[in-house]
Parts: structure tokens; sequence; C-alpha cells
């Protein structure tokens, strides 16, 4: 398995990833509807993906099996979204894993290989238990912040 740099060339395989780890992760958080929108909007989620790609600022980190072009994960890292005093201004914007990953060591390598020990921050799905434990064992901490965004309650936590 490699873990490298994503490229525009990514955006299809990263978007089927993206849609399918989802529907891992949040199955029984969030209504199945939300499931099947996000489908319905794939050839416009391949086009974001491209752009996001090629323009950054976010730098995004795939793992890609043996098998060439099948994505096991992804970790996009990058400058805050929103600039909030005193909360670090790295910001760990995603990172999924296939279930079949879960246990596996893939996690915690894509996070080490995005942020290594710096101090960041990042949005939980509340209920999100193995997201939560995961991230409380490389040292993140809820800070009280929550957003309610239309698939589900985001808490923030830190690393200092």
């Amino acid at each position: 398995m490699l873990i490298r740099a994503a490229v525009a060339d990514d955006a299809e395989a990263l978007t089927d990833l993206h849609l399918d780890v989802w529907e891992e992760a949040y199955a029984g958080l969030m209504p199945d509807s939300i499931f099947v929108e996000r489908r319905s909007e794939r050839a416009e989620r391949i086009g974001r993906w491209r752009t996001n790609l090629e323009a950054g600022p976010i730098a995004t980190l795939v793992a890609e099996d043996e098998v060439p072009g099948r994505l096991l994960g992804f970790a996009s890292a990058g400058p805050a979204r929103e600039a909030v005093p005193g909360l670090p201004p790295l910001e760990l914007s995603a990172l999924y894993v296939r279930a079949e990953r879960y246990g596996t060591g893939l996690g915690h390598r894509l996070l080490e290989k995005a942020i290594g020990s710096s101090p960041a921050h990042l949005w939980v799905l509340d209920g999100n238990q193995r997201a939560t434990a995961f991230y409380e064992r490389q040292g993140f901490r809820f800070d009280g912040e929550a957003k309610d965004e239309p698939v589900g309650l985001h808490r923030r936590m830190v690393r200092d």
C-alpha cells in the first residue's frame, strides 16, 4: 500500500471512495436520504474534487491499494477554513478509511502524514464514537464548540 499526494486524475476514484466511506462511517448517524442525495450528485462531486486538487490550499493524501487506482482512505489538511484567535491554524478537514481497514493502523498513518504531531483542530459528527475515540488517542479533545450542519451536529476537537 502506498500513501501519496492526491492528484487531479484521482478525482473520480476519490469521489467514489468518499461516497463509500461516508456510508460506512455514518450509517445510523444520519438519514439514508443524505447518502442517496450525495450519490445522485456524483458527477458534480468529481468536478469539485478535481478543482480542489488542482487549486489547493487543502492538501489531500490518498492510500492506494496494491491494485492501482483502488483507494483505501484519504486525509485532507491545510489552513483553517475559519481563523479563530487561539485556535491552531491547521485544520484536519477529512480523514476516512474503508471499513475493511478499520483497526489496521491506516487511519493513524494517514493522520501522521497529513499533520504529524502539529497542533490542529477538526470537526467530528456528534455520536461518531469510533472517530471520537480515535482522535482522543491522538491527543485531540473537545473544546466545547459545536455547529449544526444539514447532516448533523458537529463538535470541534483541538490538539495543542
